[in-house]
């Protein structure tokens, strides 16, 4: 009877504990609002416009730090049209400084360059560095924002609202796999002066050697970028463009359950683009995390404190090995010693590639 007694208790605090849960992923459905934050891929060939693979493409998720390319892409065009200078210092506010990590480290009434500020957004996917110029170009990070999604529209990027100019958490910083590819499209296609940036490694910041998180651009050959993005609700995101051949194309994927998984199936997925055939809808889902996974995963995770890049523990990060891919060639990279300002992806010196026009978003 005593042993009856016992159990019972346990019993009770198991269903307690399942209804919790229920009650919790019920709550999540209004919490994240539209964004699903499952996994999604595309590849598209810029040439022909060709969707080579997709899958839940159209399907609203947590861009992460995938929304600093809008914010280099207003970048980009302000250097065009003389609104900045590369070599430009902006001043650094108390909100730009007070960003969570990761970060340059700058400070309240420092200055940094506009060029700095762009190898700290590619390669350490610095929230301090995009702030400062978010605050340059819009006056606050509330209307650069508003800028970000004006321009995402004339992109024709029809599913995406960006809240702010870096992707740290929030509700309302949505996009979709499609609508990120079309950006990256965009910004090889509309600045290609600029589109070298997205191949730096590593650089020199005030002595001290600022590491990339792109990792699959020394294990995947032709890979010369773009940019990564990590948060707990969106899980781990890559836009990538890689050149074989004198062809280029762009792919994307979101909501990877680790950088490695992340990093194989874009390999993956470039591999069978480059092959002219579709990757696997299975491989996909393999490399994710089920959306409802996610979203107790968002709510878990402190909306104004998470990190907006790949601050994973490292055995979750992929080898900076080189990885042969179909008997492809793996590309020698210099060693770094700290003395130079920068070190970038191998680049192909490949034919002209022709990206798609304006029309073809």
């Amino acid at each position: 009877m005593a042993n009856i007694q016992s159990i019972q208790p346990m019993l009770l605090l198991n269903r307690l504990w399942g209804l919790f849960a229920a009650m919790l992923l019920l709550g999540l459905a209004g919490y994240t609002g539209a964004a699903r934050a499952g996994y999604a891929a595309i590849v598209i060939d810029p040439a022909t416009g060709e969707v080579l693979s997709a899958v839940n493409a159209d399907e609203q998720n947590y861009p992460a730090s995938l929304t600093k390319m809008m914010t280099l892409y207003l970048t980009f065009q302000a250097l065009q049209n003389g609104k900045l200078k590369v070599d430009q210092d902006l001043p650094v506010s108390n909100w730009a400084a007070s960003r969570a990590p990761t970060k340059l480290g700058l400070r309240s009434g420092q200055t940094v360059s506009v060029n700095d500020c762009i190898l700290g957004m590619v390669t350490k996917s610095a929230n301090d560095a995009a702030t400062v110029v978010a605050e340059s170009l819009g006056g606050n990070e509330g209307h650069f924002a508003e800028m970000m999604t004006a321009q995402a529209a004339l992109l024709g990027m029809t599913s995406t609202h960006f809240a702010n100019a870096h992707g740290l958490p929030d509700p309302s910083n949505t996009s979709t796999a499609r609508d990120m590819v079309k950006l990256a499209m965009a910004l090889y296609r509309d600045f290609p002066q600029y589109t070298h940036y997205f191949a730096t490694k590593e650089f020199v910041f005030r002595g001290q050697l600022i590491r990339g998180h792109n990792n699959l651009m020394d294990r995947y050959p032709g890979m010369d970028g773009l940019k990564t993005g990590f948060t707990d609700a969106s899980g781990f995101n890559l836009a990538s463009t890689a050149v074989h051949d004198g062809r280029r194309l762009f792919a994307v994927v979101l909501g990877g359950r680790s950088a490695s998984a992340r990093d194989r199936l874009m390999a993956r997925l470039l591999d069978d683009g480059f092959d002219n055939q579709p990757t696997p809808e299975a491989l996909v889902a393999q490399a994710g995390v089920p959306s409802t996974t996610r979203r107790v995963l968002a709510a878990l995770s402190p909306i104004g404190t998470a990190e907006a890049d790949e601050t994973a523990p490292a055995h979750h990060r992929a080898s900076r090995g080189c990885t042969r891919h179909r008997g492809k060639t793996c590309p020698s990279v210099a060693k770094s010693h700290g003395k130079s300002t920068t070190r970038l992806a191998h680049r192909h010196k490949a034919k002209k590639v022709v990206l798609a026009s304006s029309s073809d978003k």
